[in-house]
């Protein structure tokens, strides 16, 4: 028998007093019965909880964050992004086009940010930049991180697979409903607040928010077994069942993609696609193509008549800036400010109504620059039209308005 337990390695020991410690704080716990685990391995690797636990993300995307992660903690902080062909392979998944699927709505949620196309100096690209995060971004800090986050918002919404299509509008959805109930979607959030009502969304669901998602968009696109009602649901349905009366379809057309029709959780009218076009605007060109795309969403919570006002006394207000004033370090929460005004009916223009007298001048100006270039045009044309061999002198005088030819005097 001593030969025998000589055998036994200390790491068995070791688990089998584990093991009757478990058994032990289970029968002492009391309560309804559950299987207990236990975890035999290294752990080398952490990954949040919210990224386990995410509700919008299927398990391919989680996977994929996974993949990407680990691939970012094997060589540091400054990692080689893996090609979509190592990440299918690590992840196992099918087919480079699902990894492709996967980085878009991880980017659509933010939780991979794509901060830049890098160039070489002859001009051929040289890769992109991605940044990975522990939790989704606030929609402040992606604008910063990612400048063409607003334009593949819009992009990805005519996207070929239906799965990322519902993603992107959702995030829109959410974002368009924040932005006309009032709130100031770029305000600063205490960090701990927003990942206790982040877990709070996971753990209770009801009317809570998810980061950037709504409580009410959450429901279509959550992939659950189990009823928000306890009832149980086909675990091969890709997501909960809602009622048709409450959904609207929404038929993207597209030259690039052939798509069909989808249900989405609001009416199309709350699509980022149909938010106010700037084309008739004037818009201060100190705003870059993320904050253009979301000024439009802000301008379209106010009336047609005060949207110029407001981006004159927002252009205003940056040229106040030229003779002392304060600068404005966040120009789209201004821009929210003066919409907030507009709504409550307390907006008054300021600083606007120098930049729209300016703009005034200028198009006086160029209106009389443009007629005096036709009229020169048109002399032209006359002197063009008129027969070879007339009197130079003739002509001149003409220009100069006198008469053709001087009466001479009788003698």
């Amino acid at each position: 028998m001593a030969q025998d337990d000589s055998e036994i390695r200390p790491e068995t020991y070791a688990l089998d007093a584990l093991i009757r410690e478990t058994l032990a704080r289970g029968r002492r716990g009391g309560g309804n019965a559950a299987d207990a685990l236990l975890f035999l391995g290294n752990r080398h690797h952490a990954f949040p909880v919210v990224v386990v636990h995410d509700p919008i993300l299927e398990p391919v995307d989680k996977l994929v964050w996974m993949v990407i992660c680990q691939a970012a903690q094997a060589t540091g902080t400054k990692a080689v992004f893996p090609s979509y062909t190592d990440i299918a392979r690590l992840a196992n998944v099918s087919s480079t086009s699902t990894v492709s699927r996967a980085i878009s709505i991880l980017r659509a949620t933010r939780w991979l940010s794509l901060c830049a196309r890098n160039r070489e100096a002859n001009g051929r690209f040289g890769g992109n930049v991605y940044a990975l995060h522990d939790e989704p971004l606030p929609l402040a800090d992606a604008l910063h991180l990612d400048p063409g986050y607003m334009a593949f918002l819009d992009e990805a919404a005519g996207h070929h697979h239906a799965r990322v299509r519902r993603v992107v509008q959702a995030v829109s959805t959410s974002l368009d409903q924040d932005i006309r109930s009032g709130k100031d979607v770029l305000a600063p959030v205490n960090p701990m607040e927003r990942r206790l009502e982040a877990l709070h969304a996971i753990q209770r669901g009801g009317d809570r928010r998810y980061f950037s998602f709504n409580a009410e968009v959450i429901a279509g696109l959550a992939n659950s077994g189990v009823r928000r009602d306890g009832s149980n649901q086909d675990q091969n349905s890709k997501a909960v069942k809602r009622d048709p009366r409450k959904s609207k379809s929404v038929l993207r057309s597209s030259s690039k993609y052939i798509n069909t029709t989808t249900t989405t959780p609001t009416d199309s009218k709350d699509s980022a696609r149909e938010a106010v076009s700037l084309e008739s605007l004037i818009v201060p060109p100190r705003l870059k193509d993320n904050q253009r795309a979301l000024a439009a969403r802000y301008l379209e919570t106010i009336p047609v008549e005060h949207r110029q006002p407001v981006l004159d006394e927002l252009a205003g207000r940056f040229l106040a800036e030229q003779h002392g004033a304060k600068p404005v370090y966040d120009e789209l929460r201004y821009l929210h400010h003066l919409c907030v005004q507009v709504n409550r009916g307390g907006f008054v223009p300021n600083l606007g109504l120098k930049v729209q007298a300016e703009r005034d001048r200028r198009r006086h100006e160029a209106e009389r620059m443009r007629e005096e270039a036709a009229e020169r045009e048109r002399e032209r044309k006359e002197r063009a039209e008129r027969p070879p061999g007339e009197n130079p002198i003739a002509e001149i005088r003409k220009l100069l308005g006198m008469p053709a030819s001087p009466e001479r005097k009788s003698r």
